[in-house]
Formats: structure tokens, sequence, C-alpha cells
């Protein structure tokens, strides 16, 4: 019953729009079809208000009693955007089959423009070029009609942001690098805020891309309302977004309209937020701005950024950034326009905090020599899609009373979980953990305590003697490693079997003579030649194949009659010669279905479905007393491999097994793999039925395969002799090098 009522949980919203809208995209680039969802989406919204205040107005009740509907200054009371008749969305819905629908779109957006001078260059008009599917559009614009997104319910639940924010994150995970010039995933934004803790004041983004964070910004205000009701005292209540002014600047205009749209449909101010396509090195928009919190995500490492020309700029007050990296102009910049008071939090590339260059090192000591560096924050990798590499959070303060203070290094790098295969997120316990940590540091509170692998408080005396550095990995204490079993008992199965299996390999190269001349000249006698194959057979591999037996993944937990299995999944087919099979399962299965699915000797493993981009599906392995013998309990294959137990009077089993490999390694079963969904399927009853197999009389087979069956063999052994020596190396340095806690 629990799994049925699973089942009927409904998706969200901005996740049936967003599949929905995916599908409609066909072969446009994301990077423009981003503009023509957003710009929808945010058209449907503001018809949305427009209709339900439209309406009201036009029954005339109450408040509304006498009122025009189409005076616009009636709008302008109720802080609701105009929209003339023929921009309105049922206007345009009934036109969504028509050939036209594009043109009808750009000129509703250029009408809805001309009634809101806010709105002034914002919305895209995009709808019209060729490109565009118009029959693509109008599905797109009939998906839309389906969300119900501007009303004050709606509103009330942000439904409208929540699906805004989602698409800009989906959007940026598909353009992949670009799409980081635009977006600071949302986990960050909000660690950064809760650690800066805006509740007041003028905040700024000198690079603001699509807004998120002045959203996360409003967010947190409204998510701290007991702070107000505590220190307002007496005064008016306020809209939690007139707490904070936004000032914003952006040198993308496209980015800028998102942001201005983001920000509209939540009702914050952006009249402050400035295009200008030189940026805010060689046009600051803002020059007289000093703000009480600055919190950015700033391009990394750009080297175009005009330092040649502002080599003798104001801002450099504590050197003068090198002209092939805009980090540390950033970091001033940030800093010219603080309050005496004022806070800033940015993302920052790792190499700041560590870079050894000779003008990045004189301004980072400045900083720090004049108090300025509060805490530095290590965050995880693969947070960010235009990154793979770890970054920093920076925390910086204007006010100090001892300029010689402690910096706070928090290393966050084990936090985080994966939400995509590539993608990782900081879960709300990891950004409570963090921001807690620092504000406890911050309050001298007792609940602080520097944590080993987590957290230190360092003294000015320790980044002194670090040369100024300030990489918190350099100066938390590393956790004790653990472990199951002491040292000894560790690496003595290692060790035992390199022995072990050393000796077999000198029985093995005993028993071919591979150490002697005489194996080379033998070796080349049986294989190089011309070989009479008259004799041989050319047959469907079909007719060699007795049987072929599916896999199965068993159980979590043992049920009645269940028996434990091990389950050989695809990716440890290349393992299996080495044994090197630890992450092997050990699953859970009815006692008479493992009687009728269990690996047997020289059986034939065949991966079906799974691979990637460079690993094609159809990898093998052949199944050996040994590996049987290794294990001690039944051997099965997961329900995404099938067994080959080949017909052993026609056909060697190492024949076989040497003739796959060579069909893998020269890419043909990659003609026999399909993606209906994504995922590569390898089609084995095609294969089969389809190539053929060349099998000489079955004695020839035998004496081949037994020569090449001696050198697999010795191959396998010294592989997984190489295997455990290196674990023993692995194993002795880690207890030389690391301290245990056993």
């Amino acid at each position: 019953m629990a799994k049925k009522a699973k089942d009927n949980i409904e998706e969200p919203l901005e996740k049936k729009l967003w599949k929905a809208a995916d599908k409609l995209r066909k072969n446009m680039d994301a990077a423009e079809y981003k503009h023509v969802v957003l710009g929808l989406i945010f058209l449907k919204y503001i018809s949305d208000a427009f209709e339900e205040l439209y309406n009201k107005l036009k029954e005339g009740k109450g408040d509304y009693e006498g009122a025009d509907p189409e005076d616009k200054n009636e709008y302008v009371a109720e802080k609701v955007f105009y929209v003339p008749p023929s921009a309105r969305w049922t206007w345009l819905q009934g036109r969504a089959k028509l050939p036209t629908i594009g043109k009808d779109i750009d000129e509703a957006m250029d009408a809805i423009e001309k009634d809101n001078p806010s709105l002034k260059g914002v919305l895209p008009k995009v709808f019209a070029q060729e490109k565009l599917d118009k029959g693509s559009l109008g599905g797109l614009v009939d998906l839309v009609s389906t969300a119900t997104l501007g009303t004050k319910e709606a509103q009330s639940k942000d439904l409208l942001g929540v699906v805004f924010e989602y698409f800009l994150g989906e959007f940026a995970l598909a353009e992949g690098k670009k799409g980081g010039q635009f977006y600071t995933p949302e986990s960050v934004v909000k660690l950064l805020v809760e650690m800066l803790e805006p509740y007041e004041g003028r905040v700024f983004d000198p690079c603001c891309g699509s807004g998120g964070m002045f959203v996360q910004s409003e967010k947190f205000i409204k998510h701290h309302q007991d702070y107000y009701k505590k220190n307002n005292g007496k005064k008016l209540s306020l809209n939690p977004a007139d707490h904070i002014s936004i000032y914003g600047q952006e040198s993308n205009q496209t980015t800028w309209r998102l942001a201005k749209m983001n920000l509209a449909i939540r009702g914050i101010d952006s009249s402050n937020v400035k295009w200008n396509n030189e940026g805010s090195f060689l046009n600051d928009a803002h020059k007289d701005l000093k703000a009480d919190f600055i919190i950015a995500n700033p391009p990394f490492n750009d080297s175009e950024w005009s330092g040649e020309l502002l080599k003798q700029d104001g801002r450099w007050s504590y050197g003068v950034p090198p002209t092939g990296n805009a980090n540390f102009a950033w970091i001033q910049h940030f800093l010219y326009h603080l309050a005496p008071s004022g806070k800033a939090a940015f993302v920052m590339h790792c190499g700041a905090a560590s870079n050894k260059g000779q003008a990045e090192s004189k301004i980072r000591k400045r900083l720090i020599e004049e108090g300025l560096v509060d805490c530095i924050v290590g965050l995880p990798t693969q947070l960010f899609s235009n990154t793979t590499l770890p970054v920093h959070l920076w925390f910086l303060k204007r006010e100090v009373s001892d300029k010689k203070h402690d910096v706070l290094m928090i290393d966050a790098y084990n936090l985080g979980v994966m939400s995509e295969s590539t993608l990782r997120v900081l879960r709300i316990e990891d950004i409570q953990f963090i921001s807690d940590t620092y504000k406890n540091w911050k309050q001298k509170s007792s609940k602080y305590q520097d944590i080993a692998g987590f957290c230190k408080s360092v003294s000015f005396a320790d980044i002194e003697a670090k040369s100024f550095i300030i990489a918190p990995n350099r100066y938390i204490e590393r956790v004790k490693k653990h472990r199951e079993q002491p040292f000894k008992l560790d690496i003595n199965k290692f060790i035992t079997n390199g022995i072990n299996y050393s000796n077999k390999i000198n029985k093995q190269i005993e028993n071919i003579n591979i150490s002697e001349n005489t194996y080379k000249v033998g070796f080349l006698n049986v294989f190089d030649k011309s070989f009479d194959k008259s004799k041989w057979e050319e047959i469907e591999v079909s007719e060699v194949i007795a049987d072929t037996v599916s896999g199965s993944w068993g159980n979590d937990e043992p049920k009645k009659d269940n028996i434990s299995v091990k389950v050989i999944r695809g990716t440890d087919l290349p393992n299996i010669p080495l044994f090197n099979l630890k992450k092997t399962p050990t699953r859970f299965l009815n006692k008479s279905k493992v009687e009728e699915i269990q690996l047997q000797e020289n059986d034939i493993v065949i991966e079906l479905s799974g691979g990637s981009k460079d690993q094609p599906t159809g990898r093998s392995a052949i199944i050996t007393k040994e590996l049987m013998d290794y294990f001690g309990m039944p051997l099965i294959c997961s329900n995404f491999c099938k067994v080959i137990r080949v017909n052993e009077e026609k056909v060697n089993p190492y024949w076989f097994h040497f003739f796959w490999n060579q069909c893998y390694e020269e890419g043909l079963t990659t003609r026999y793999e399909n993606q209906p969904s994504g995922i590569k399927n390898f089609q084995l009853d095609e294969f089969i039925t389809s190539e053929l197999i060349l099998l000489p009389p079955r004695p020839i087979q035998d004496e081949y395969a037994e020569k090449l069956k001696a050198v697999f063999d010795l191959k396998n052994m010294l592989t997984y002799t190489a295997y455990n020596l290196s674990k023993t190396i692995d194993k002795a340095f880690e207890n030389l090098y690391y301290e245990f806690d056993v």
C-alpha cells in the first residue's frame, strides 16, 4: 500500500513544465531557447495578475466600486503591470495555432513595454525568428496556459518564483560552462546570504547575472521576521522587500533582462540594476555607492578585463592587480564600494587564496594586514555547472577593532550530496552547519570549537608564517583516519596473496616455458603461419549456443526460502580476472530461482545495458572455477547482463570467449546498440542471429585455445599479483603518512 501512495504523489509543477518545454525545444540551442521559455512564463505571470485585478475592477464591488478596468492608474496603484488587449494571454492563446503566433508575441512584448516604463528594453522579442518552429511555439503557449502563476494565491506560494528559478538552473545545466555566466547554484547563494545576514541596508552585486543574489536576500528577510519583531520596537511594520534596497550591474544585456524579469515577478524594485556593455571595471554604473552588503559571483580568472587601461585606477588601494587575471581587481572593486561598516561575501576561484604571483601575494598580504578578511570557506567540487574545480567563499568586513584578528577557516569539501551524476548540492543541514559555525565563531560563543577536518580559528601569526596564504586546507587539522582492523591484519591478506600468486606464476611460467627462448619459437611456430581454413566452418553464432540465461537483481533483505548470492554486474566484468570485487553486492533470492540461473564454470557473462560515451556495452567475462571458489556462495549475473552457455560439443568455451573479445575490441558489438531512453542497450539476440563465427574442427580449436588460455591465465595471475602488490605499497605508505584512530 505504501508503494501505491508513493506512486500517487504529484510531480511538482516546475518539473512537469520543464520536461514538457524541453521536449518542444527540438534542435534549438539552450542559450537561445531559455529566452523564449522564460519570456513566455513571465508574460503569463503578468497577464494572470492583470486578469485577476481586471475582473475585480470590472465587477466594481467594495473598494473597486466605480473603477474603470481599462484605467492604467488602477494597476499602478496595486503594483500590477498593465497588459493591453492585444497582449493578454487569452487573446494570444486563441492564436497559438496560427503561423503568425511568433509575430503576435513579439508585438505583445512591445505593447507591454510601452505601457509599463519599468519594463522598457527588458522583454525578449525573439519569437518571430525563422528558426523557432511555430508549431512548437504554439505548443509551448498551450503548455504554459496550464499553469496559473500570477494570481494572489499563486503569488503567496511564490509559484512563479519557484518555476523561474528551477528553469534558470536547468538551462544553466543545459548550457554547461556558459550557464555559469548567468546563474549561481541556489544552494551556494543560500549559504552566502545565510552567512552574510543582509537584514537591512543597501545590497550590491556588480556582476549580478540573473539576479539570484537579490532574490535570496529577500527570501532571507522573509524567513527572519522574528529578528525584525525583536529589533523594531514601535516602528512601522515594513514589507520585507522594503528593508533592503538593491543595486546591481550586468554587462550582458540578455542576462540583465533575465535579472529584471526575475526581480519583477517578486515585486523587487530593480530600478538600480543597470546594464552597460563595458562592464563594472570600465564603466562603473554606481560610482558613488557605498553598500552595506556586497554579494557576488564574479567571473573566475578573467584575463580580458582591460587591466592595461586601468593601472592607475583609484580603486586599487591595496595594490595594482595583474593585467592577466581580474580576481583581485574584483576583490578591490568590492572593497571600494563597501560602506565603513559594510560586509562582503563572494565566490572566488580557489587559486586566489594561495596564488604565489607577485602582485596577488602583495594584495592578499595587505588585505590580511588591514584585518579585512574575516572567513574563508572551501566548498566541495561539482557545485557549479561551469567549473568542476573547488572554489572558495570569501567574507570581508570593513569595521575592525583589531587588525591582527583571527580568521575563520572552514573546509566544507566533504559536505553536500550528488543530485545528478555530475552535479552536487549543499543540503539545508549543510548550509545550517556552516553558517552556525561562522555565527558562533563571530559571537565568540562557547558553542564554537575547532573541529578536525572542518574548521579552525587561525591566528594572524600562523597566517603570516605561511606567507599569507589563506586556503583552509593549509591550516585545518586532518581527521584521523579510521580502519576496521589493525594494520597488520589489514595488509596481511595482500602480502599473502602476492606471495601465493607469485608462486603460482612461477609454476605457470615453468609449465609453458615462457622464460625460455624456446617458448617464443614454439609460440610463433603455432601462430605465425598461413592457416589452412578449408575445413573451417562459418556458422551463425546462435548455432553454437546451447542456452542463454537471464539475470536477476534479487532482494535487499532475505525473504522466505531466500539464500545469499553474489550478483555480478556489468561494471564487475573487467575486474573478474583480478578477483577485485569487493563492491560486488550480496543479495537474496529464492533458492529454486538460484538453481535455475546460477553461474557455472565456462559461462560467459555479457553486459547488456549501461556503458558510456566512450565505453560501449557488450563487455564480457568467462566464469572460472577459481572465481566461484573465491566467493564461496552461488553467483548470478544482474538483470542488466545475460549469460551465454555454449554448446561445448561444437565450440571450445575459450575459443568463443576470445572470439567475443575480438568482436568487442573491433567495435562490432556497437552495431547492435540502441539508446531509446539515453541508456545504451546491447541487442544480444540480434547479434547472435546476425553474426557468424568461424570454427576449425574441434581438436584444432582445443589446441589453439589451450595455447592462448595458458597465456590468458598467466596474464590474470600477473594482474592479480600486481594488484595485491600495489595495495601492499598503498597500505604501508598510508600507515606511515596518516594518523589513525585505532
